[in-house]
């Protein structure tokens, strides 16, 4: 068997431990198998376990592997999990089903100017432990900008995406995350990744977002 393949179930059996554990069983967090760098091969792997829902970092990149892995699988659920710029919103839109990384007014009117037939979902990026290098808004102004995005540009917003700090807790800033989505009456918080998955789940993650604990280490 695979190493990736092994890695991938092993991943799936503890998410199914802590959701037991944590009483998170009404969440099902969704697994984002984060795939940045990887070989459209590697990728199928885990595809062919039966798994939909991959995350990238990268427009150019994402468009280059997801464009006829598409074509060869249904139902793939694409997430943008890095930077988003504004010279690659259109292309941003025809290949991701979700874009977790929406931190600036410009992003959002880029949208609105691009949007297509096909329906994208959006989060908001939180700079959670306020990093100047870091993108994201503050949680101060969390609140006023989903606001804006619904009710000036009509542009739903789903959920709440947030790194925290590497030398921090990472469950104060979970904690952090999910109070505020709650606050928001948000529907998804995409938190936790490959070291700190659990504690996410513990504080309500929806989405988890894991690549090198399935794919490896990257070069």
């Amino acid at each position: 068997m695979s190493k990736i393949i092994e890695n991938y179930k092993r991943i799936l059996i503890q998410i199914e431990r802590y959701n037991k554990e944590f009483s998170a069983t009404t969440r099902n967090p969704k697994l984002i198998a984060v795939s940045k760098t990887f070989s459209e091969d590697k990728i199928q792997l885990v595809i062919n376990q039966g798994h939909h829902v991959f995350g990238e970092n990268k427009v150019q990149e994402a468009t280059k592997k997801w464009i006829n892995l598409k074509k060869r699988n249904k139902n793939i659920e694409l997430h943008l999990i890095g930077p988003l710029q504004s010279n690659k919103v259109k292309e941003a839109l025809e290949v991701f089903d979700v874009i977790q990384t929406i931190d600036r007014e410009k992003i959002v009117k880029k949208i609105k100017d691009n949007l297509n037939a096909k329906e994208t979902k959006f989060f908001v990026q939180v700079n959670i432990g306020n990093e100047p290098q870091k993108n994201g808004l503050k949680i101060s102004e969390v609140d006023a900008f989903v606001k804006w995005c619904v009710n000036d540009m009509n542009l739903r917003i789903d959920g709440l995406m947030c790194i925290p700090p590497v030398d921090g807790e990472s469950s104060y800033y979970f904690n952090l995350l999910s109070n505020l989505k709650e606050k928001l009456r948000l529907t998804h918080a995409s938190m936790g990744m490959s070291s700190d998955f659990a504690k996410a789940i513990r504080f309500g993650a929806t989405y988890l977002r894991v690549g090198s604990a399935i794919f490896g280490n990257r070069n």
